[in-house]
């Protein structure tokens, strides 16, 4: 019940307070980690720990100068890493097939889970996390920073650090907008206009409407947060990035 309540009551934390993490608290978070579900038992996934506030203050940019990126106390970037067991098999005379797209989707989801059962290891033991989407914008220089070999893509970041504010839970769609019984339901205007009714009418969206001048929170999205040219622009340096690493 209690992991229940942890996970109902996630909230992302921006702003943390200059309490330090300890290495014990930080490792319980780590280990907890390492026991989420992985591809066949590899654990194609390596996390990079970030405590030195220069290397803060150099990743920074990357992660468009995000306040919390440099006074979070700890920074978990998870990576996909099939460096490590292509390695080891080449070391014990088996001839590795990792370095193609198939396996990088192992590696990926190896790593979100492994973010996530950190996520909620963090926030059982009292701390906030948020997660930095900023690594798949500027793959390539988080890759230079880190020294990240062949095989080795950063795909999720999370600040950690003791919460300096009390936020209110995040909106979300109902469960049934999201759940499908045996195959597919497909949506339309009307099961639409349903499910997205409550979040189309928050407070907070009538004054990002009035903030943006624009008509409806679906126009914020593809015209001001996740417009189609940055989506293409940003797709085209992450496949060169999958490519410079061995992917492609």
């Amino acid at each position: 019940m209690e992991t229940l309540k942890t996970l109902l009551n996630h909230k992302t934390i921006r702003k943390y307070t200059a309490r330090d993490i300890s290495e014990a608290t930080l490792y319980q978070i780590l280990e907890a980690a390492t026991r989420g579900s992985t591809t066949g038992n590899m654990q194609l996934y390596s996390i990079l720990i970030t405590r030195d506030q220069d290397m803060k203050e150099k990743l920074a940019p990357f992660h468009f100068n995000q306040a919390m990126a440099t006074s979070a106390p700890v920074i978990l970037t998870f990576c996909a890493d099939l460096n490590r067991f292509s390695k080891w098999c080449e070391c014990r005379d088996a001839k590795p097939g990792y370095d193609n797209m198939q396996a990088f989707m192992w590696g990926v989801i190896d790593a979100v889970i492994a973010a996530q059962n950190a996520c909620v290891a963090a926030e059982a033991l009292g701390l906030g996390i948020c997660w930095l989407g900023t690594v798949t914008y500027n793959t390539s220089d988080f890759i230079n920073i880190l020294k990240l070999p062949k095989l080795v893509v950063p795909v999720a970041c999370i600040t950690l650090g003791y919460p300096n504010e009390t936020p209110e839970l995040t909106d979300r769609l109902p469960v049934e907008a999201v759940i499908h019984s045996e195959t597919y339901f497909d949506y339309d205007l009307s099961r639409i206009n349903e499910l997205y009714k409550i979040k189309e009418n928050l407070e907070f969206t009538k004054r990002l409407l009035e903030e943006n001048n624009l008509p409806n929170l679906a126009r914020i999205f593809t015209e001001k947060r996740y417009k189609k040219a940055d989506n293409e622009f940003f797709s085209e340096k992450f496949m060169e990035v999958l490519k410079n690493q061995g992917f492609l």
